[in-house]
């Protein structure tokens, strides 16, 4: 079987525009240099886990409607077994070469791609909205260490929204108190947006 090509950027690039920990809203300072094809490149995804020298870009697209945020929680299946069982507000993967089929992403068919993402874990009503409002980065665990997360907001007209995807459960719309509530049962990712939702939301 084939193995999978992930999108990735050097650590490096990374670093020389500025490492932060946690959530920055700062994205014309990162996303147009992730997004130049000179600087991203696809690898295989079986190194890539274990390699801090890459950073693998994930869109991690939070859902909202009427002040309502999806959450749902990450079955066995689950393609990141180092995730499972953790709830998460976040939609997303990894993005692969067929997202492109040819040796980097643009900015383009970045949005291309998260869209087919989003299309294969859930289906929701056409958004009202879609926009990126930052990135994620969180060198304190080992799955930290080799992902940098672009975060999304996918604005509806009404909470609705069905599984696509078998390792996704307990889907439903939460008010910020109620994950407040939950905040430690959240993966990590989910956890830092959670902490600034009310920015992330609101930009």
């Amino acid at each position: 079987m084939k193995e999978e090509m992930i999108l990735v950027v050097r650590r490096a690039l990374f670093d020389s525009l500025g490492t932060f920990q946690g959530f920055s809203s700062s994205v014309d300072h990162y996303l147009p240099a992730l997004l130049d094809r000179e600087n991203n490149f696809f690898a295989p995804r079986s190194s890539a886990e274990t390699d801090p020298s890459l950073k693998q870009i994930i869109p991690y697209a939070l859902i909202v409607a009427n002040g309502q945020i999806l959450r749902y929680r990450r079955g066995k299946s689950s393609g990141e077994q180092r995730l499972v069982a953790k709830y998460s507000i976040g939609i997303g993967g990894h993005m692969n070469d067929q997202d492109e089929g040819l040796f980097a992403l643009d900015h383009q068919a970045y949005l291309a791609g998260v869209q087919r993402e989003i299309d294969e874990e859930v289906q929701i009503p056409a958004p009202r909205s879609h926009r990126i409002v930052g990135l994620i980065n969180d060198d304190s665990t080992e799955v930290g260490k080799v992902h940098l997360g672009v975060v999304h907001v996918v604005e509806l007209d009404a909470p609705e929204a069905v599984k696509r995807e078998s390792a996704i459960t307990q889907l439903e719309f939460l008010t910020l108190s109620q994950l407040e509530t939950e905040r430690e049962l959240l993966e990590g990712w989910s956890q830092i947006c959670l902490d600034r939702l009310g920015e992330i939301v609101g930009a």
